[in-house]
Order: structure tokens, then sequence, then C-alpha cells
């Protein structure tokens, strides 16, 4: 089934419904230390010294001074109905991915999980914005936040709570993705495009 485009006056009226108020927010991030000052806070007092250790394990040796703090390295679409994964691959080429685009079933429950590794500091207020467009208008604008970490071994997986994909035929068609990873300070960590085609059916 061809795409089914929609006429400006309609695009700028979804956009116009998906809009939120901005809302100024006095929130000022509080400073962070880094892993060692935190280590070296209050020595003397044993409790304490293992209960860091337990928020923030030990400390990590072998670390690239090169390496970025963040490294996000996997999206993906879960959905349980889904007849091949939709992954996307962060530590590639991520210009590919203007050149592709992964099909959804309209109507289908999904999630997103991102993946991703602190290497070196902890890093406060991650979050994940999602911006929508189609035929060149933005649509929506979605924000996740992750919270804040601490630098591990073992990579961070975190899962968005359960979504409907949109659904009818004002819905079908191509939307362009723009993602972005940053943080409290304002830190992006990776920003990408993608392309998303919601269908009537998994097959295109």
């Amino acid at each position: 089934m061809a795409e089914h485009e929609l006429t400006s006056e309609q695009l700028l009226q979804i956009a116009s419904e998906n809009e939120e108020a901005e809302h100024s927010i006095n929130y000022k991030p509080p400073a962070l230390k880094s892993i060692d000052e935190i280590h070296n806070l209050d020595q003397d007092d044993e409790s304490l010294c293992k209960y860091k250790e337990m928020l923030l394990g030990q400390k990590l040796s072998n670390i690239d001074p090169s390496c970025p703090n963040v490294i996000v390295t996997r999206l993906v679409l879960v959905c349980d109905s889904a007849p091949n994964p939709l992954e996307l691959d962060l530590t590639g080429d991520l210009e590919s991915y203007k050149k592709q685009f992964f099909v959804m079933k309209e109507g289908m429950m999904y999630q997103i999980k991102i993946c991703f590794k602190v290497c070196k500091e902890i890093v406060s207020g991650l979050k994940y914005c999602q911006y929508t467009f189609r035929q060149g208008v933005k649509l929506d604008k979605t924000v996740y936040w992750f919270g804040s970490y601490g630098p591990r071994e073992e990579e961070y997986n975190f899962l968005t709570t359960p979504e409907e994909a949109p659904k009818g035929l004002m819905s079908r068609g191509t939307y362009c993705i723009k993602s972005e990873f940053t943080d409290d300070d304002k830190i992006v960590h990776l920003s990408w495009a993608w392309n998303l085609k919601i269908c009537k059916d998994w097959k295109n």
C-alpha cells in the first residue's frame, strides 16, 4: 500500500495537538564530585566506605584516557510480535541509518531499550530525547529520563514503559526520528537520525 501523504494543514494540526507548553524549571543540577574524590571521603568510616563500594563498585582500572565517559551502544524497539529484531547498532556507521527505514506495525505495543556504558565518572541526569518529523514538519518530542549512573564494567540497560504505536490511515507512512542522548550538564553523548515506517502489517 502506498504511503498516505498528509496535507501541510493536517501535519501542522497534528504538530499543534502534540506540542507541550514550555515551562521554566528552576532546577540547577548539583556539582558532581569525581569518583576519586568520593572514594577518598570519610576513609576512616568503615561502614560508609562499604556503602560507597556497594553503590559505586570497585574503581575501574586500565581505562583508556581518550575513551568517552558515556558510550551508547544500542537502541532496540522491543516488541514480542515483531518477526525480526528492530535494533540499531550505535557503535558503527550512523549515517547509514538515514538511507534505510525500520518497519513498525501500526497499533503494536512496544518498549524502547537503550544500552550504554559509563566508563570513568558518575554521570548525572541522563536522558534520551526523540524528535519525530514527517514531511519536514516536527510532530512530537519525547523525553525519557534515565537518572544518574556510576562507572562499571558491565553495560547498563534502560527500558521504557510500554507504549502503543500510532494506528489508522492518517498515521501510516515514513517518519524521520532524530535521537539525542544527553545529561544534566547538557553534554550530548550521541546524536543520530533514523527512519521509521508505520505500516498496516509487518510486511512492507
